[in-house]
């Protein structure tokens, strides 16, 4: 797609109610990664845009907290409506500014993101508490839930609008407010999905965008003194910067993964290459439930490979993410595409053998087009087995039987979501409940996961901490108060 010139502007970040530009009158530019089209030009925001936005929902909370739950719901329904109107809108500016694909993905992002907002709305009414009984016949003890107070929420730039959806939509819905830092790669697209918000009537400073550089616009949101919890989504090393940052707060971390999908010697190879077809190349490979690495047991190693090779000709297209037609957009920034292409290049250079793809076709638009790509005899010393790649690349290695998958599981940092094929549900069952992983799919992929559900990194690995889904991102962003009354 060809961007008009005339059509390039400046866009703003929302505070206290109002569209406005930073306070340094900084700006940077959003640019397609399928074209390297300048789309726009964005504020910068600093420290100061952070507190003031801090201030603004700090100001705003108690009264937003004080509606009641239905009025809350009625609000997010209005911004579901919204959602809805501007579906198309919402994908073709995902599309422009992300990369995915317009019709393969971009509108199913959109759905699930008006499911999330849907979904907060119908369980802020079903939040409840308890009444436990005292020791004093004359007493009695209430307990409900509260909300924590003002929740930031920083983001990542590979799903624009549905992570940031899970955290935002249910934090609103308990009752707190929101200032949001997205990631700046895909801040254009976080604007467009601002305004849906800006436009269902919420009181001023209940939500809050401010665009910028998370090293400044996050670091001062996750040490801001005023900001009770802090909501993030991305890199295993951010999320440790963000722990240090936000000590005391209440903290619901969801950081990397890299698998592995387990394929056993009695699997149904069909399904599980069309599985692996959707874990590796989905958002081209830019998941942190991606199938970053694959155990496929011996047996059925080869039958398996030229399969997933034939699967792939078949049925993935790289190219212009307008097209109707295209499978695969690019990667979103250059920093992805040059991590993909070291950790082929090393895994090649240290005894893997590259089955198809490996490269870059800069030939379609831009340099970030890179071809899906199947690397096989993958060792666990290989950066791309052991670390997240984060790219469309399918590594494989040999494993003698579920023992093995097990104990390669367990060896790896991330505890995030795994899968495995096996018609033995036996055997399903005893990898699902021997591996340390927050999440085990049983004959589905590891892209598969529905949004209602608890989903987050399993204790002491480097995937994070708390759960998102439904009515557990809601328990997590609130907390309970106790109330004694003395009848007496």
């Amino acid at each position: 797609m060809t961007v008009d010139p005339a059509a390039i502007r400046t866009a703003s970040m929302y505070v206290d109610g109002a569209w406005t530009g930073a306070a340094s009158g900084a700006t940077f530019e959003a640019t397609s990664p399928a074209t390297g089209t300048l789309i726009g030009h964005l504020p910068k925001g600093g420290r100061e845009d952070v507190r003031r936005a801090v201030a603004a929902a700090l100001g705003a909370q108690p009264r937003w907290a004080a509606r009641s739950a239905f009025d809350r719901a009625a609000a997010l329904e209005r911004v579901a409506a919204i959602l809805e109107a501007r579906k198309d809108a919402l994908a073709e500016a995902l599309t422009l500014d992300q990369g995915k694909p317009l019709q393969a993905e971009a509108y199913g992002e959109v759905e699930e993101l008006i499911v999330y907002f849907k979904m907060a709305a119908a369980d802020a009414t079903r939040t409840d508490g308890f009444m436990p009984p005292s020791v004093d016949p004359d007493k009695r003890v209430l307990v409900y839930r509260v909300p924590k107070g003002v929740v930031g929420v920083i983001t990542p730039w590979n799903w624009p609008y549905t992570m940031p959806a899970e955290m935002i939509a249910p934090a609103l819905a308990a009752g707190n407010t929101v200032v949001w830092n997205p990631a700046t790669s895909t801040s254009w697209c976080a604007v467009v999905l601002a305004t849906c918000l800006a436009d269902a009537d919420l009181p001023a400073g209940v939500f809050n965008l401010v665009t910028g550089p998370g090293s400044e616009v996050g670091d001062e949101l996750a040490g801001h003194p005023d900001v009770a919890a802090v909501g993030f989504i991305g890199s295993s090393a951010t999320g440790r910067r963000i722990e240090e940052r936000a000590i005391g707060k209440e903290l619901l971390l969801e950081m990397g993964g890299n698998g592995p999908l387990v394929i056993l010697a009695d699997a149904d190879l069909d399904a599980a290459v069309t599985a692996s077809l959707t874990a590796c190349f989905l958002n081209a490979g830019q998941s942190c439930t991606a199938g970053e690495w694959i155990l496929v047991h011996e047996d059925v190693h080869d039958a398996y490979l030229d399969r997933l090779v034939a699967a792939i000709a078949r049925e993935t297209r790289l190219g212009d993410p307008f097209d109707p037609l295209t499978t695969m957009g690019p990667v979103n920034n250059e920093k992805t595409a040059a991590k993909t292409e070291r950790h082929v290049a090393q895994a090649v250079a240290q005894g893997a053998r590259l089955v198809t793809g490996g490269r870059r076709s800069p030939n379609l638009g831009s340099p970030l087009f890179f071809q899906p790509t199947v690397l096989t005899d993958v060792e666990t010393r290989m950066d791309i087995a052991s670390e997240e790649t984060f790219g469309p690349v399918a590594p494989i290695t040999r494993i003698g039987g579920v023992d093995e998958a097990i104990g390669i599981v367990n060896g790896s940092p991330f505890g995030l979501l795994n899968a495995i094929f096996t018609r033995d549900l036996r055997e399903g069952l005893r990898f699902a409940e021997s591996v340390r992983a927050g999440w085990v799919n049983i004959n589905e992929g590891t892209n598969y996961w529905e949004s209602h559900l608890p989903f987050g990194g399993r204790a002491g690995s480097q995937s994070g901490i708390g759960r998102v889904g439904g009515r557990f991102s809601i328990e997590r962003l609130t907390e309970l108060k106790t109330v004694v009354v003395n009848l007496a």
